[in-house]
């Protein structure tokens, strides 16, 4: 009798599909939530249309225009998950949906060639940005030379999963570190493209190498004593938690360790926080909301709540999508999104707009040159309060708007690791520079309201 551990990854997934798919009762109340509907223009079609389709597209890779607009437009934010009475997982299904249609579409060699391209474009991104910012010392506490990435001698209590893109911006991770250090927390750092959750290739549709590049770093990742591992990345959080673990628990029978977010890890010690929240932060602040892992957002109000002399203020802006870079599906909308925070948090009067996640800081940061605020993450004023500082090198880059004169200011550790300047300086124009998608200079590139009643700029 063949065993689960002898069946592939993707026939188990398949499984897991088939039982969510039969529990599916298609009375499309996650349709009706979902912020994606009216800007991706299907609003007019029935919710359980669009939700009878989305299955059928799931199950033979093809169905109407609706759904697959749907489905192409899932901004991950969750909102389905919650209108669900039946424990189905719409957004799972979403992207098992646009699996499907990847698999339609294309023949595996040519999936496996997109895929393998996207993650060497990674890999070369986040190789490239980190090494113009950090020497040698500090991307080895990060978890990016041999030493680090070894199993230690003794397990820690914790292994903190940075994932990938969090090392462009690296100053966020370096002040969870400090924060960490500072509550005598006794952790492992994982990350970077040698630990790739596999959501390179799930895009193109190459589910065997997605499965088996996650099933390698989650390999990796379970060496803690307490089974747990503290993620800071809230895709691949969703790429473990909602495709990689529970089904590797269906095929093993076990599941090898728990993924908490970094918010609301740290959110669940607040009252060892408390103590080195000291120095008092006179600063009004709004806080830059995405709401696709539950509960962060809340956490990282309450966190923000217990900084002595912070004032939260509500711009009573929608709030949508797992992280910015997920909105980007809808583009004119998401410039519309930003454009209109920005305006709100000027009308408030706030002296930060604040974000959570690392995309959400790459995109925003550079406007802090043309708005009466600054943009910092939320993790800066923590570190405010505790007495604790690492510099925002990205953001002082990215202001420059010049890629010769960025490539100019980091010249020393372009030298110090034997980086090609060339290559460098594509990467600071696609990588960096193009990373923005509102442009800079507000008034000179007016966002203008469309036919469809969605901004476009």
């Amino acid at each position: 009798m063949q065993s689960m551990n002898d069946i592939s990854f993707e026939t188990v997934l398949g499984e897991r599909v088939e039982d969510m798919l039969n529990a599916c009762t298609r009375c499309g109340k996650c349709v009706e939530v979902c912020p994606s509907v009216k800007p991706a223009g299907i609003a007019a079609t029935s919710s359980d249309e669009i939700i009878s389709g989305m299955l059928d597209i799931v199950r033979s890779g093809d169905g109407p225009e609706a759904s697959r607009k749907w489905a192409a437009s899932c901004m991950r934010s969750g909102e389905c998950i919650k209108a669900c009475d039946y424990g189905v997982n719409p957004r799972f299904l979403l992207a098992m949906a646009r699996l499907a249609m990847a698999k339609a579409e294309s023949e595996l060699p040519e999936r496996r060639r997109l895929g393998v391209e996207r993650y060497r474009d990674l890999s070369r991104d986040v190789t490239v940005l980190s090494r113009l910012q950090l020497n040698g010392e500090v991307l080895e506490r990060l978890g990016q030379k041999s030493a680090s990435v070894s199993t230690p001698v003794e397990s820690p209590d914790f292994v903190f999963y940075t994932g990938c893109n969090v090392l462009k911006t690296p100053h966020i991770a370096l002040l969870a570190l400090d924060i960490m250090d500072a509550l005598s927390i006794s952790y492992q750092v994982m990350g970077g493209p040698s630990h790739c959750c596999g959501i390179t290739q799930l895009g193109p549709g190459d589910i065997e190498m997605s499965g088996r590049m996650g099933s390698n770093t989650m390999e990796k990742l379970s060496h803690s004593k307490s089974g747990q591992v503290i993620s800071w990345c809230p895709s691949c959080y969703v790429q473990f938690t909602e495709l990689t673990l529970p089904t590797i628990e269906r095929q093993r029978g076990s599941r090898p360790f728990e993924m908490t977010p970094f918010m609301q890890f740290l959110d669940g010690r607040l009252a060892q926080l408390k103590p080195h929240l000291q120095r008092r932060v006179e600063m009004r602040v709004a806080l830059h909301r995405h709401p696709g892992v539950a509960g962060v957002m809340e956490a990282a109000a309450e966190i923000l709540g217990a900084i002595p002399g912070v004032e939260l203020v509500d711009l009573k802006q929608p709030a949508v999508g797992l992280q910015s870079v997920n909105v980007g599906v809808l583009p004119a909308f998401k410039r519309e999104l930003q454009l209109n925070e920005l305006q709100a948090a000027s009308d408030a009067g706030v002296d930060a707009l604040v974000t959570v996640y690392h995309s959400d800081h790459r995109e925003l940061c550079a406007h802090e040159r043309d708005w009466p605020f600054r943009i910092i993450n939320m993790l800066e004023v923590v570190g405010e309060s505790m007495g604790l500082h690492q510099q925002d090198r990205y953001k002082q880059l990215k202001i420059m708007q010049d890629a010769d004169q960025i490539v100019s200011e980091c010249s020393d550790l372009i030298a110090q690791h034997a980086l090609d300047v060339g290559k460098a300086r594509d990467v600071v124009v696609k990588s960096m520079l193009g990373d923005q998608p509102l442009p800079l200079n507000r008034g000179s590139c007016p966002v203008e309201q469309g036919a469809s009643g969605v901004a476009s700029a």
